[in-house]
Parts: structure tokens; sequence; C-alpha cells
């Protein structure tokens, strides 16, 4: 990892030698990318260092967690040397978003192959790959067809047999923000407060921790994003495959709006001062190769059609997905923990 001091940095901090404005041991290039990622997948190596074989781009690269980031992005102001931030989940690029961090990419290449409920309307950022809210089941103890959406996690017949994550969790978060643009505000208050009512037990732990409660017996179902399910069922661990033998995956709302999908994404900082090699790698991105990446390396969903999946989720290639803009749950974030501390989900 590297950080870069960009020439508007030094020149604004009174350096005027140009062999200054890198760090010791760093050469210059006229070729690079000021990333801040807070993502975290060994994985992503390889897709930057193709990035840099294809284009002799060099990617110096920040990682931090995602509100740290962003809050470094503020503090810099238009001194960032950031050329683009990456990061997990709608509601924190609409985030970077509100803070007024990111620019419009103007890329007619993405325009056209990032689906329109996947990125952001006037450009300022895109969904690269995609990820399911699933419902994660004991065999044992919810039959097939007993439940098949996540509004029925609200039936008092699941009454303590409830397993997820706290209502501060940005994942729940923005499903609840979708499902507040598709049943309003007072129906998901209503559900939320069912919800909660069926809890087996206060949220705790992330969403790998859910699945291994529902296994343990400890409640009956859990929600969880794909990959995390898909990271067990790839485990030649023992223990995990003895886990995954009990569980059953559902994909709610296949007979209606569809499952609930969140992105990972990036967009153009505002003060990028390498903006043309920004948007050209968030073209690559959008490439079928990157695209790959995605796909195999983190069993996450390619965002463009054509693409194999990693064999693990192949059996899940298939699914109806909600199209409601993700801008637009990210935009409801907010409400969204709101609601959710009303109706007593902590």
């Amino acid at each position: 990892m590297s950080i870069v001091i960009s020439r508007r940095v030094a020149l604004a901090l009174g350096v005027a030698a140009a062999g200054l404005l890198a760090l010791p041991g760093q050469a210059l290039a006229q070729g690079e990318l000021n990333l801040y990622s807070s993502r975290h997948y060994d994985t992503d190596e390889a897709l930057y260092a193709e990035f840099t074989k294809q284009t002799g781009i060099k990617i110096n690269r920040l990682e931090a967690r995602e509100d740290e980031l962003l809050q470094r992005m503020k503090a810099e102001g238009d001194k960032s040397p950031a050329d683009v931030v990456i990061t997990v989940d709608a509601g924190r690029l609409y985030r970077a978003q509100s803070m007024d961090l990111l620019q419009p990419a103007n890329s007619a290449m993405l325009d056209k192959l990032i689906p329109a409920h996947l990125r952001e309307p006037s450009g300022l950022w895109f969904g690269f790959s995609k990820r399911a809210r699933i419902l994660v089941v004991n065999k044992a103890r919810v039959a097939p067809g007993a439940l098949s959406s996540y509004e029925d996690l609200a039936d008092p017949k699941w009454k303590g047999k409830v397993l997820i994550r706290s209502s501060t969790n940005v994942y729940n978060q923005s499903l609840v923000g979708a499902m507040i643009a598709s049943q309003g505000e007072e129906k998901t208050e209503a559900w939320a407060k069912g919800v909660v009512a069926n809890f087996a037990r206060a949220p705790k732990g992330g969403d790998t921790d859910q699945i291994k409660a529902v296994a343990a017996g400890e409640g009956d179902i859990a929600l969880s994003n794909t990959y995390y399910f898909a990271r067990l069922l790839a485990s030649s661990k023992p223990e995990d495959k003895e886990i995954v033998s009990k569980l059953a995956v559902i994909f709610p709302n296949q007979n209606d709006r569809g499952t609930h999908v969140n992105i990972s994404g990036a967009g153009v900082a505002k003060y990028a001062p390498n903006k043309a090699n920004a948007v050209k790698f968030l073209e690559y991105l959008a490439s079928a190769e990157a695209q790959g990446y995605f796909a195999r390396g983190n069993y996450e969903f390619p965002v463009i059609g054509g693409v194999a999946l990693h064999p693990v989720i192949q059996r899940w290639a298939e699914f109806k997905e909600d199209k409601v803009n993700a801008a637009t749950f990210g935009k409801n974030n907010e409400a969204a923990l709101k609601l959710m501390d009303r109706a007593g989900w902590k």
C-alpha cells in the first residue's frame, strides 16, 4: 500500500522540486491513479495488477474503512490526491455523493454497459459487482415453501426464530431503504416491528455469525449476503461442510419484485488530479475480464452479461432481482436507520 503526494498538494505546500513529489522509494510516473479503497479482498490485487499491465498506469492505493476514507477526502478538500473511491454498498456511495466528494465520469461506455438500476443517474458512481441479500434457513426446521419473501420475516409464526445483524449494518439499512422505495415508509416500519418481535436474540456479529447460529439451532432463519454463504460452501474445512449441510438458501420475493441486490461500486473523486486515468479505470472495471475477477474471485455477481461465475455460485445464476435504483435505496439509508430505531431494531 502506498500514498502519493500529488503535484497539487505539493505545490500547495510550497514544494517546487519535482523530486520531492513522491514518498521515499517511490518513483514518479506520468501515468498513475490514486485509488482510495475500502474493499478488503485479496483477489482484488490481481484485478489492479492486470489494469497496470494493460495500461501502464501505476495504481497508488490507500485502504481504510469506508467512513475513514470519506472523512479523509472531506478534510483534504480540493487538495485531495484521490482519483477514484471504491467501496461496498450503495449507501456508502450515496454518502460520498451527499458529501460532495464525487464528479460525473461522463463515460458513454459506462452508461451503456452498467444497467441503469446499478448506477447513479448522473454518472457520479457505478456498481461493478452485485451481492444478493438472501435468507438462509435450517432445513430441519423450515419446510420448503414455508417462507418466500422478506415480508414473511414479520409473520408471528417465526417468533424467536429470526437471526440478523444490527440496524447499524449498512447492508440491512439498504435492504430497508429498498423496502421503503417499494412499500412506503408506514408499511416498512410495521414490517420492521414484526421482524424485531421475531428476533431469536439481540442482533450481534456479522453475516457469517448469523449463518453459523442457524446451523447451531439458535434460530431458524438468517439474512446474509450471498458471498458469505458461498465462502462456507467453497471451504474445505470439515466444520464448514458440516454447517452448510444443515442449511438451505432462499432468494426472496421471486414471485413479485425480486430479491434485493446491493453493489460494490466506484466513482471519480471530485478533485481527481488524474481524471482521464480515473475514467479509464472505471471503464476497465466494466470489462468482461475485470468482471470475471469479481465473479470468480469473491463469489460476487457481475453487472454485465456473459461472464462466467464461480462454480460455487453457478447454481444461483438465474434469479429475479429487485430493479429499484441503487441510488434510491442509498438515499433512503438515513430514513431506514431512523425507522429501524423506532421499531426497536438495535
